[in-house]
C-alpha cells in the first residue's frame, strides 16, 4: 500500500515521494531477489510487483526531482548521482547478501526499512512540507 500511496500522491503533488537512496536500494533489492536470487513462485510475483511499482516511483523521481534540485546541481550531476547511487546500492545489497549467506535478502531488507524511516523524515524536514508525502504513506511504511 505504501508504494501505491506514494505514486498517487506524487502525481497529485508533482513531487517525488520517496528519497533517492531509498528508491535505489528498493529497486536493487527487488531486482536481485526477483531475477538473481529468486524466492519461491508466490514471493517472486510479489517482489516483481514491488519492482514494477518502484519503477514508477523512480520515474517520478527522475521527472519531478530535477526541478527540486535545479538550483543546487546541474542536470548532469542530478542524473549521474542517481545512476551512481543505484549502482552502489545494487552492489552493496548483492555483496551483503553473498557475504552473510542471506539469499533471501532478509538482512538487507531490514537495513533498508530502518534506513527508509530516517530518509522519509529527512525528506519531510528538507522540504518543509508534505509535498509528495502523506500520513497514509508514513503509517503504511512503519506497519
Amino acid at each position: 500500500m505504501t508504494y501505491i500511496f506514494i505514486i498517487k500522491r506524487g502525481f497529485q503533488d508533482e513531487h517525488y515521494g520517496m528519497p533517492m537512496v531509498a528508491i535505489c536500494a528498493n529497486i536493487s533489492w527487488e531486482f536481485i531477489f526477483t531475477f538473481i536470487y529468486p524466492h519461491n513462485d508466490f514471493q517472486r510475483i510479489i517482489t516483481f510487483s514491488w519492482f514494477v511499482l518502484d519503477l514508477v516511483i523512480m520515474w517520478q523521481y527522475l521527472i519531478y526531482g530535477r526541478k527540486e534540485f535545479k538550483n543546487t546541481m546541474s542536470t548532469t550531476l542530478f542524473y549521474t548521482s542517481f545512476l551512481f547511487t543505484l549502482a552502489t546500492s545494487f552492489l552493496v545489497i548483492l555483496v551483503l547478501s553473498h557475504e552473510l549467506h542471506d539469499m533471501q535478502g532478509i538482512y538487507a531488507a531490514f537495513i533498508q526499512n530502518l534506513m527508509m524511516s530516517g530518509l522519509f523524515i529527512g525528506l519531510f524536514f528538507a522540504r518543509g512540507s508534505l509535498a509528495g508525502q502523506s500520513m497514509s504513506i508514513a503509517v503504511c511504511n512503519i506497519v
